[in-house]
């Protein structure tokens, strides 16, 4: 989840607020659950021209950024219009689409983000250095364990077995 890709998320949720889209919701989906994807963005309009118009202002700014989708789907039905963009994807809605398949139902494991957390660092790169900064803490302590349980002669020290008890 870089940086990059919550800036193009923020683009795209910046060209539904100014065709006016409704109801924005942005899902850090889980890849533990199966997601296939690290950003959904779902939102809604009120009919088929405005839905048109927001995915074409979606495409405008993110190809002015050279990002353009993989896949565009449903855009002459204007019911529901799918951009995938493979790092994240964009679902708009109308509102019968939306009640009907509530995504937000089916991904209840994601994250639900605001539009001003896409600013701040992703939480899951902090996890991350955090993860590989005690793995190598780990090594280090196990290599400091392994030479110090060699005796002097380089052979590394016996296994200490439990002493019996006599019945």
């Amino acid at each position: 989840m870089s940086q990059q890709t919550r800036q193009q998320v923020a683009l795209a949720v910046e060209a539904i607020e100014a065709k006016k889209g409704e109801q924005t919701v942005i899902l850090e989906m889980d890849r533990n659950a199966g997601a296939f994807t690290d950003y959904f963005v779902l939102c809604t309009g009120t009919n088929p021209r405005q839905i048109q118009a927001i995915s074409d202002d979606i495409e405008r700014k993110l190809a002015d950024v050279g990002s353009r989708p993989n896949s565009l789907e449903g855009y002459s039905q204007a019911e529901w219009v799918l951009l995938d963009y493979v790092d994240f994807v964009v679902h708009i809605f109308s509102e019968r689409a939306r009640q009907f398949y509530d995504l937000e139902r089916l991904w209840k494991s994601a994250r639900r983000l605001a539009p001003g957390d896409l600013k701040k660092k992703a939480p899951a790169a902090k996890r991350a250095k955090k993860a590989v900064k005690k793995a190598s803490s780990r090594s280090v302590r196990s290599s400091r364990t392994v030479a110090s349980s060699r005796s002097k002669t380089g052979r590394s020290a016996p296994a200490r077995k439990k002493p019996r008890k006599k019945p």
